[in-house]
């Protein structure tokens, strides 16, 4: 159990690294689906080209929202994260597990990471989607 979540591993599957394989949330709450979260800051740009202050800020804007609506990193159940550029996050791992963990901690959700051709921001390198659970249990 990890707050509103009952973390769910089957051990056939191994033991994940930085995730979770399931995340079962709590009854009583409300759910939260967060768009797809670049790197762009209040002006609409990407400002940076460095693949993890993009990611850094990624996730920064997908707290902000949660933020909004009352919620905190651990009542996210579930990230998409996509890329650009697989080689360039498997080569930045360390920065951005330390990226990760100082935004949110040691909760780590279901997620999936896709690399894709482009993303709608032209300069954006990482975007991020989230789904958290909020109030309840």
């Amino acid at each position: 159990m990890s707050g509103r979540f009952a973390i769910i591993n089957p051990q056939e599957l191994g033991a994940p690294r930085g995730w979770s394989n399931g995340m079962l949330a709590q009854t009583g709450g409300s759910i939260l689906f967060i768009a797809g979260q670049t790197a762009r800051d209040s002006s609409g740009r990407v400002p940076s080209s460095d693949f993890v202050s993009q990611f850094d800020r990624a996730l920064g804007n997908v707290l902000a929202v949660l933020g909004q609506a009352g919620g905190k990193p651990g009542d996210i159940g579930r990230f998409t994260i996509y890329v650009t550029d697989m080689p360039q996050y498997r080569n930045n791992l360390k920065p951005l597990g330390e990226v990760y963990r100082r935004r949110m901690g040691t909760h780590f959700p279901a997620m999936a990471l896709v690399e894709v051709r482009s993303l709608v921001d032209p300069q954006a390198l990482v975007e991020v989607e989230a789904t958290a659970v909020l109030g309840g249990v």
